[in-house]
């Protein structure tokens, strides 16, 4: 067996970075930028009005008299030049007359027709400087791009943006046991729910997922399936947590030309786990156990798709909290357990359940955090430090 961090590193290798495309800023969300984008102009692309109120052209000390001359507004600028002695009525957002050094309040003068007086002096300006946001051809990126990052594209001026194809990932549910949600299970057959948890993470990594038929624990069922990967950038299959059900799959497998890089991890859960190149595309052969091949998940598949995206930080790093129980020796694996986290005022607290069998999807739908206890590791009482993985 290796560690988990051997192979890791086994399947980061496999990863080859998707092919740059282009796409419209609205369906840019969520999707990695390929390439850093530049700034078609400044923001502001002019001194702008931070407030409503009165352009002047000098401090404005309190009891100063001006003459209103005028009006601007956000989209319909003055046009004009204001001189001393003269104010210009202005709202947030409108470009600052030349002239002008500051905008003064509207609740700080009173004005009586034509003319306003300070009745409130103030050191600010109240005005944002051309370029303050950022400035023409000012780099962004690349990145995963998030809502905020698709306001500062537009306002940038970029209507469209290169990012990384998605990845197409092929994810084969195998074995004779399963029947798909719906469907009415034999009396040896139980219902298929690894593979929607699988593709829902595989989505909101940002790949896309092809969802294929069961295979059955034939080598002609199998073959079929695989068949049916043909093209996919990444192959996921789930499956045989024993070593003879899943040497059905890497038999095959290896029939077809994969090349495995390795077999076992010393982990739990999640053991057997192979991976490999197949037909020119990393493959990932998960445990069946539903907890086994979902924490599998989002320990290899998922950094392994971050990485065929780009992202060049593809592993999340653990964080620290406090325990919230003992627990005991870890052994010879890194086990992962399932477990709720609730703050406190100095810390996190992490809690693993009691209950840890990795058939039991109830406690992996009410956990948020993986506790991680490496391999090795002796007992821990309550309130030491320890790493966990957000769920």
């Amino acid at each position: 067996m290796i560690t988990v961090e051997e192979a890791l590193g086994h399947v980061l290798a496999l990863a080859r970075v998707m092919p740059v495309e282009t796409v419209a800023l609205a369906d840019a969300a969520g999707r990695w930028m390929a390439e850093p984008v530049a700034a078609r102009r400044d923001q502001p692309p002019f001194d702008a009005s931070a407030m409503d109120g009165y352009a002047v052209t000098d401090e404005a000390p309190l009891g100063a008299t001006y003459t209103v001359v005028g009006e601007a507004g956000a989209g319909h600028g003055f046009g004009g030049r204001i001189n001393a002695g003269e104010a210009l009525r202005i709202f947030t957002g409108a470009p600052v007359p030349d002239g002008a050094q500051r905008v003064v309040l509207q609740e700080s003068v009173r004005r009586d027709g034509a003319q306003i007086t300070i009745t409130e002096a103030s050191a600010n300006t109240n005005i944002r400087p051309r370029g303050d946001d950022f400035r023409l051809g000012q780099a962004f990126g690349p990145k995963r791009i998030s809502a905020s990052d698709l306001a500062l594209l537009a306002a940038m001026n970029l209507p469209e943006v290169p990012v990384r194809r998605k990845p197409e990932v092929a994810i084969i549910a195998t074995g004779d046991e399963l029947v798909m949600p719906g469907e009415t299970p034999g009396p040896d057959q139980i219902v298929a729910s690894n593979s929607f948890a699988i593709k829902a993470l595989v989505e909101q990594a940002g790949g896309r997922v092809r969802m294929l038929p069961i295979a059955r624990d034939t080598e002609a069922s199998l073959r079929a399936v695989f068949d049916l990967a043909d093209g996919a950038d990444l192959i996921v299959t789930i499956g045989g947590a024993s070593v003879g059900d899943h040497d059905v799959v890497a038999r095959l497998a290896e029939g077809m030309g994969l090349k495995r890089a390795f077999y076992k991890i010393a982990m739990r859960p999640g053991k057997p786990l192979m991976a490999g190149m197949m037909r020119g595309a990393p493959m990932l052969g998960l445990p069946g156990n539903p907890v086994s091949a979902i924490v599998c998940a989002h320990l290899f598949v998922l950094p392994l798709v971050r990485a065929m995206l780009g992202d060049p930080s593809p592993v999340l790093p653990l964080r620290q909290a406090r325990l919230g129980s003992d627990v005991d020796a870890t052994g010879p694996r890194t086990h992962y357990m399932r477990a709720s986290l609730t703050m406190s005022p100095d810390a996190p607290v992490v809690t693993p359940f009691t209950r840890q069998d990795s058939a039991l999807l109830g406690v992996l739908a009410e956990a948020d955090a993986l506790l991680v206890r490496p391999l090795g590791d002796g007992p821990r009482r309550a309130g030491d430090l320890a790493e966990y993985l957000p769920l």
